[in-house]
């Protein structure tokens, strides 16, 4: 028996061909997602920079964006606990995220932009809850932390594949040729999504009720005002992303301006970071094993500074390469690092994905506020100030972690006994 197998609950059949269905949807899911579950994503700053748009609003627009998904992501994480209909909450927001893209792409204006970025922050926010939420249910507790390097892997790959299909489809087809790219990735999400067997989904384990005797946890915010590793581990993630998430945003700004062409270059240098997030995918469960959950985190917090210092050095374009590379490792290993960390620490809840959301929410405060700060240091002092300091920032993430590791990222549970 498959090591996914021995981790389904025993009351399903669990066979090689019973469980090899739903882990080839959920390949497939990961696969097209890392297209459609975005909209624009790292091409929207380049494609309106290119239109006349300032840094300071391009980064007063994530802002906005990052401030709604953070306020509708908990509601979220407590819906994916308590709905049977895990599947309906990504295919839904696929659907309307592409619309929004599509809307923006053809009335790039104000009112069409905020509009768009309004309708992809709020039910965008239920796709990464509702992704473990099945993760969690169809391979079972043991299983979790290898597959969410599996769906990494495969969301990756995605996106590599949707970055070499854009820089195609922008180079001998235009905007048209984008346009049909979202269009395809949309329609293979969905068609992913409604692949997985519904009956192989285990609500109760996937809400991470998978070691008591069923009794409901805690609700909403009080799951991570009563952990102390939650409250760490959401702390580490709110500067973590306050330093990292503006960066590569900045540095598609920067040489889309300077090359005047926003989609290929984009997807240049989103494309070197995601070929290195699948090296950290393949590489994190054997770090995990070998020498513990702490070991990626540590590791994913010492590239950021790193990295800025590179990008807050060099003005050639060569240096996208060690500064994405950077944020490949770095990134791709903290957003691991993250769920399985939060499946652990909420393990017999109850209430992992709302546990989850709560971290995710507390991130998002980190990401959406660097926008606007980056924006206005980039606007008042150049880009090099503002990969500087963002990137100085990861070293403050360092501290709090290493004196609360063990409860940031405990040992897994013997599931054996």
């Amino acid at each position: 028996m498959s090591h996914d197998a021995a981790a389904l609950p025993l009351h399903r059949k669990t066979g090689p061909a019973m469980v090899a269905t739903p882990l080839v949807a959920l390949a497939f899911l990961n696969f097209f997602l890392a297209d459609a579950r975005d909209g624009l994503g790292p091409f929207l700053d380049a494609f309106l920079a290119t239109q006349g748009w300032t840094p300071f609003a391009l980064g007063t627009i994530a802002t906005f964006g990052g401030v709604l998904g953070m306020v509708a992501t908990p509601l979220f994480g407590a819906l994916v606990d308590n709905s049977p209909r895990k599947r309906l909450l990504v295919i839904v927001p696929v659907i309307l995220v592409t619309a929004a893209a599509l809307w923006t792409l053809a009335m790039p204006n104000m009112v069409v932009v905020v509009g768009g970025q309004t309708v992809t922050a709020i039910v965008g926010a239920v796709i990464g809850p509702a992704l473990m939420g099945l993760t969690l249910g169809i391979v079972g507790e043991a299983a979790f932390p290898h597959q969410v390097s599996r769906n990494e892997f495969w969301n990756h790959a995605g996106n590599v594949v949707s970055l070499a299909g854009v820089y195609f489809a922008a180079t001998f087809y235009g905007l048209s040729g984008i346009v049909v790219l979202m269009v395809v990735t949309a329609i293979g999400a969905v068609a992913a999504a409604l692949a997985i067997d519904p009956a192989k989904i285990d609500h109760k384990v996937a809400r991470g009720l998978g070691h008591d005797e069923g009794e409901e946890g805690p609700s909403g915010y009080s799951v991570l005002v009563g952990s102390r590793g939650l409250i760490v581990l959401a702390v580490v993630m709110l500067v973590f992303h306050f330093g990292n998430a503006p960066i590569s945003r900045l540095v598609a700004q920067q040489f889309s301006v300077e090359l005047g062409t926003p989609f290929r270059t984009t997807a240049l240098i989103t494309g070197v970071s995601q070929l290195t997030m699948i090296g950290a995918a393949i590489a994190a469960p054997f770090l995990i094993r070998r020498f513990g959950l702490a070991s990626i985190f540590i590791i994913g917090l010492l590239a950021l500074p790193i990295r800025g210092a590179i990008a807050g050095s060099f003005d050639q374009f060569w240096m996208i390469y060690p500064v994405q590379i950077l944020d490949g490792l770095g990134a791709g290993l903290i957003g691991i690092a993250t769920p399985v960390a939060a499946e652990r620490i909420l393990s017999g809840t109850g209430r992992f994905n709302v546990g989850l959301a709560a971290v995710m929410t507390v991130q998002g405060i980190g990401a959406s506020s660097s926008n606007i700060v980056a924006g206005t240091l980039t606007q008042d002092f150049g880009f090099h100030a503002a990969y500087w300091l963002h990137g100085a920032v990861a070293l403050l993430a360092l501290i709090p972690f290493l004196i609360f590791r063990r409860d940031v990222a405990p040992h897994a549970r013997d599931t054996t006994g």
